[in-house]
């Protein structure tokens, strides 16, 4: 037991200090928001929507539907004039579905906001989810099981996961809800007591990622749910989840990206 308490020692504070701290470098090949050029497309050029497995981006990149992008990175290799690129922004989550809708030459998105002043005094120290996984293939799962280990102590913010929905204050959705998983999602939500909140992680929660258009697939928890938190990716990175929650909750300022001055 000593020798467990020294090497403890040793190693030191292991949870990152993000937000108040500058969070953790992307590493190069990291693709988060992509961005559209504002060029227009040689006359009839289809190329980057044709390669794109979703159909997330409009031909000639009139717009890129960040919620159904599952980012391959097919479009931005197919591209014959490089119009496409993919930032190391993870900053991606956002409040209304409408606003996962990229248009050409846009450089910023609207990020979530807060949830109002009576959610945020119910649920801002205090948020307990319960995560379904409606189909998915573990992924999105994983990386939100990320946010629970030593390095994200996601319990430190008040957030954590439970069994049970009836001990739950909001909904936390992966997979692209499946016929067989629509009654099994509309039973959780229901347990769960009002007021309550829903929040979809992963482009299969979205829109139904690479599964989108199939006869089972019912194309996202907003087939069925209203939805307060929509966290873009295939899977989102721990980082754009955290960062989605945090504004949730109030807890970073939309303005410059640092901790809400209220909290």
């Amino acid at each position: 037991m000593l020798r467990e308490i020294l090497v403890r020692m040793r190693q030191g504070r292991r949870t990152m200090k993000y937000p108040a701290a500058s969070p953790p470098a992307m590493p190069d090949r990291y693709r988060g928001r992509p961005e559209l050029s504002g060029d227009p497309c040689p006359e009839g050029c289809v190329a980057c929507s044709e390669a794109c497995p979703t159909e997330a981006l409009e031909p000639g990149i009139g717009h890129l539907d960040l919620g159904a992008c599952i980012f391959c990175g097919d479009c931005a290799s197919a591209c014959p004039r490089g119009a496409i690129r993919f930032t190391l922004d993870y900053r991606m989550a956002v409040s209304r579905r409408q606003d996962l809708m990229l248009a050409e030459g846009q450089r910023a998105m609207t990020l979530a906001h807060a949830l109002d002043r009576k959610a945020k005094r119910l649920f801002g120290r205090s948020l307990r989810l319960r995560e379904l996984s409606a189909g998915g293939c573990n992924a999105c799962e994983a990386d939100v099981n990320v946010l629970n280990t030593l390095a994200w102590d996601l319990g430190r913010f008040g957030v954590q996961f439970v069994a049970s929905p009836r001990h739950a204050d909001g909904l936390l959705v992966t997979g692209p809800v499946t016929g067989n998983m629509e009654l099994a999602l509309r039973k959780t939500y229901d347990a769960i007591p009002e007021p309550k909140i829903v929040i979809a992680v992963g482009a299969c929660a979205i829109a139904g990622g690479p599964y989108r258009g199939h006869p089972q697939i019912l194309g996202g928890a907003g087939s069925s749910l209203s939805v307060d938190l929509y966290v873009p990716g295939c899977p989102p990175h721990p980082l754009t989840i955290l960062d989605g929650l945090l504004r949730l909750l109030g807890r970073i300022d939309d303005r410059d990206g640092s901790r809400d001055r209220e909290t």
